[in-house]
């Protein structure tokens, strides 16, 4: 995989809520009227494509003032280095991956990825479960949700477009790459972790949750949602069901892994 072949259009979800990631990777930016919280990084390799599409939804990434990442791998926090040397703006981090962002331990996932992990940085803020990120008209409630890794943090925010307004998600991380059993003895990491996510599953489930946007695009069927809104359909991201069916989905993945032994 090539990250910078991953080009998807931006485009607007709904209100002041933002799609400007890749197909590869999502970025999604929340303007809060008092400058924009980007989630997510992406790859060092695409912070070009990154920027050129806040530009194309009509913002300004020197209005960033907050980078906040879901969790320690390289394609949701490699860019965060580029990004704040050029912006100025603060990185947020869950407190147990901060060693993944500093470099102290090599659990990135950049080879695994096909990349070298060498953009480290310490976060500007680490935040624990309950913590609320507060920006203008924004606050995003963090959620800690650990498995995929030790420091993985959910988000749950209001958006609006004037007149209505939705609650908003990311679950943080769920990937099964990181809680298999050769992994985790790789890396002398806990199988517990396993357990965590199961937990986390658990955790977050009662959410009262209009607009799910994912990590990655296939998490949530961005593009196909992207084209029925392109085809009148302005609310296409609206599901009040959709969290149950993504908990749902990660459940079975995590079952199938450990029915066969890895």
């Amino acid at each position: 995989m090539k990250p910078w072949e991953g080009y998807m259009e931006p485009f607007r979800i709904f209100g002041n809520l933002y799609f400007v990631g890749t197909r590869f990777v999502s970025s999604h930016i929340v303007d809060t009227g008092d400058g924009l919280i980007l989630i997510d990084a992406q790859y060092p390799q695409t912070v070009y494509l990154l920027l050129e599409n806040i530009r194309k939804v009509g913002l300004d990434p020197y209005d960033i003032k907050y980078i906040l990442i879901s969790h320690g791998h390289y394609d949701h926090l490699g860019g965060a280095r580029a990004l704040t040397e050029l912006i100025g703006c603060k990185t947020i981090l869950g407190r147990p991956d901060k060693d993944y962002a500093n470099g102290t331990v090599d659990l990135t996932w950049a080879k695994e990825l096909g990349h070298e992990y060498f953009e480290m940085f310490e976060p500007d803020i680490l935040i624990d479960d309950g913590d609320i990120v507060e920006l203008g008209n924004t606050k995003i409630r963090c959620v800690s949700t650990p498995g995929h890794t030790p420091g993985v943090m959910s988000f749950f925010f209001d958006v609006t477009d004037g007149e209505r307004t939705y609650t908003a998600a990311m679950f943080g991380g769920a990937g099964m790459n990181s809680m298999r059993l050769p992994f985790l003895d790789a890396y002398g990491l806990p199988h517990s972790l396993r357990d965590d996510f199961l937990n986390s599953i658990e955790k977050v489930r009662n959410e009262k949750v209009d607009i799910l946007i994912g990590n990655h695009p296939g998490d949530v069927d961005t593009a196909g949602k992207y084209a029925r809104i392109k085809a009148g359909e302005s609310d296409a991201f609206i599901d009040t069901t959709a969290l149950d069916r993504r908990l749902a989905y990660i459940r079975k993945q995590f079952d199938e892994m450990v029915e066969k032994g890895l």
